[in-house]
C-alpha cells in the first residue's frame, strides 16, 4: 500500500470512527430516495484579464464551468463530487510553470480535473460533523486557509475534516491534510506542482464574549515535495473579530486585531522565527463604508519571512498580486478602503495599500485598486475590477484589468 493509500486508510477509519461515536437513530429513508433528492450545482465563469508591465503584457480569456451534484442525507451521510474545465478562448499569457513566453503570467491554466469528491456524516444532535475525501477548506478570513476564489481554478486539499459546536458559540475544526490541489494545473517538474502534505490544522473560535468573536489557531504545514518544503511551517495565533454600533448614529463601528508568530517546520531547509499582526477599523453608515488597515508579515532579520502558502491570497495586499510570497525582507502594509452603494444596483469599492519592508524599511511601492459588482439576478453576476501597483524598489509597474461574469444555480 503506497503511502497516500496508507493516509487515506487512516484518514477514513478516523472519520467513521468519530461518525459510530455520534450515530444517532433517524427516520427511515432509503438510499434510493437520498440519491432521488440530491442536488445538481452548475457554475460558469467567463472572464477577461489584461496585465500590463514594462517588458510584456498578456489578455487571457477564460471560461471556466463547474459541475456539482451532492446527494441528500441518508442517516446523517452525504456525499458530492465536483468536475471543473477551464478552456482557454485566447490564450496570449504564459501559464505558472510555462517556458517563457514573452507574455505576462496569467494563473489560469487550461485543465479538466475533479475539483471535488467526498463523502459527509453530520449529527446535529451532537453538533459533529466529518468529511473525507477533496474538499474546499476555508477558515476564518482565508488569511491563512482558502480556495483562492478569485482563479479560475480553486485551490481544494484531499483532507480529512471535522467539526464539533457542542459546546455553546464555541466552534471546534481539526483537519488533516494529504494533499494541496493548487491553482496552477500541477505542472511537473516546477514550483507550482502541488503539495503533497502531512499537515495539521486547528481552529477553535468562540463567539460568547460582548466584544466579539476570539479564535486561536494552530497550523502545522509540513509540505513534503520540493515544491513546498520552503513554505513548511507551524503558525500559532489569536484573533479577536467585532462590531459595534456607536448609540442612535446609524454607524456601526467594526474591528480586527491578529496576532501570530511562526517558525520552520518539517522539511523546511530555513531556520527563522517571524511575527505577523493586523489591526484594522471600519466605520460603516447605511450602505457605505471606510475601512483603515495595517497588516504586517515579518521578516527575521531579512534572511525569511511570515509566509501564508495555503491563503486566498488575491484578497490581501492589493489585486495585482505582487506579494502572493512574502519577500525576506516581510511586508508592512498600510491601506484604506472605502465602499459606497452606486444609483442602479452597482456596489464600487476602492482602496489605496503603502507597502514597505518590515526589516530595513525600504519602500516597495504602492498601489490603487477599484472594483465594481453588479448583480443582474439571483443567478447571474458582473464584476470589473482594476489594479494598478507603482514599483519603488520591489517587482515592476503591474497594471490589470479583469471583466467578469459569473453565471451559478
Amino acid at each position: 500500500m503506497t503511502k497516500h493509500l496508507q493516509r487515506l486508510a487512516i484518514a477514513s477509519v478516523i472519520a467513521c470512527t468519530a461518525a459510530a461515536q455520534t450515530a444517532e437513530p433517524e427516520a427511515p429513508a432509503s438510499l434510493q430516495e437520498a440519491i432521488a433528492k440530491g442536488k445538481v450545482s452548475l457554475n460558469a465563469r467567463l472572464r477577461y484579464e489584461h496585465v500590463d508591465q514594462p517588458a510584456t503584457d498578456a489578455d487571457a480569456l477564460t471560461l471556466r464551468t463547474r459541475l456539482g451534484y451532492t446527494t441528500g442525507s441518508y442517516h446523517g451521510f452525504t456525499a458530492g463530487v465536483e468536475a471543473q474545465n477551464t478552456t482557454q478562448l485566447v490564450d496570449d499569457y504564459q501559464e505558472p510553470g510555462q517556458t517563457a513566453t514573452g507574455h505576462s503570467v496569467v494563473a489560469d491554466p487550461e485543465l479538466t480535473e475533479v475539483s471535488q469528491a467526498w463523502i459527509g456524516y453530520v449529527n446535529k444532535d451532537y453538533g459533529t460533523s466529518a468529511k473525507v475525501g477533496r474538499q474546499v477548506i476555508i477558515l476564518d478570513n482565508a488569511r491563512f486557509v482558502g480556495n483562492v476564489g478569485w482563479r479560475q481554478n480553486m485551490q481544494t486539499f484531499d483532507a480529512v475534516t471535522l467539526k464539533n459546536s457542542s459546546v455553546e458559540k464555541l466552534d471546534l475544526t481539526y483537519a488533516y491534510l494529504w494533499k494541496v490541489k493548487r491553482i496552477f494545473g500541477n505542472p511537473p517538474g516546477t514550483a507550482f506542482t502541488d503539495f503533497d502534505s502531512n499537515s495539521h490544522l486547528i481552529n477553535a473560535a468562540y463567539s460568547g464574549l460582548p466584544i466579539g468573536k476570539l479564535t486561536a489557531y494552530t497550523y502545522l504545514l509540513d509540505l513534503e515535495n520540493a515544491a513546498g518544503f520552503g513554505s513548511s511551517s507551524a503558525t500559532y495565533g489569536l484573533s479577536l473579530i467585532g462590531s459595534k454600533p456607536l448609540g442612535d448614529s446609524g454607524v456601526t463601528l467594526g474591528y480586527r486585531a491578529e496576532y501570530a508568530t511562526q517558525s520552520d517546520y518539517g522539511d523546511n531547509p530555513a531556520d527563522y522565527d517571524a511575527d505577523y499582526y493586523v489591526a484594522e477599523l471600519t466605520a460603516g453608515y447605511k450602505g457605505f463604508s471606510l475601512k483603515l488597515g495595517h497588516e504586517v508579515l515579518g521578516s527575521d532579520g531579512g534572511v525569511a519571512a511570515f509566509q501564508t502558502p495555503l491563503a486566498t491570497g488575491h484578497a490581501f495586499n492589493g489585486w495585482a498580486d505582487i506579494f502572493l510570497t512574502t519577500p525576506a525582507t516581510g511586508l508592512r502594509d498600510t491601506y484604506v478602503a472605502f465602499s459606497a452603494p452606486i444609483p442602479g444596483g452597482v456596489k464600487a469599492t476602492v482602496a489605496y495599500h503603502k507597502f514597505e519592508a518590515d526589516s530595513g524599511g525600504a519602500d516597495y511601492g504602492d498601489e490603487v485598486d477599484f472594483v465594481a459588482t453588479y448583480k443582474i439576478n439571483k443567478n447571474l453576476g458582473l464584476i470589473a475590477k482594476i489594479a494598478l501597483y507603482n514599483a519603488d524598489t520591489f517587482g515592476v509597474d503591474t497594471d490589470k484589468f479583469s471583466l467578469q461574469a459569473d453565471y451559478a444555480f
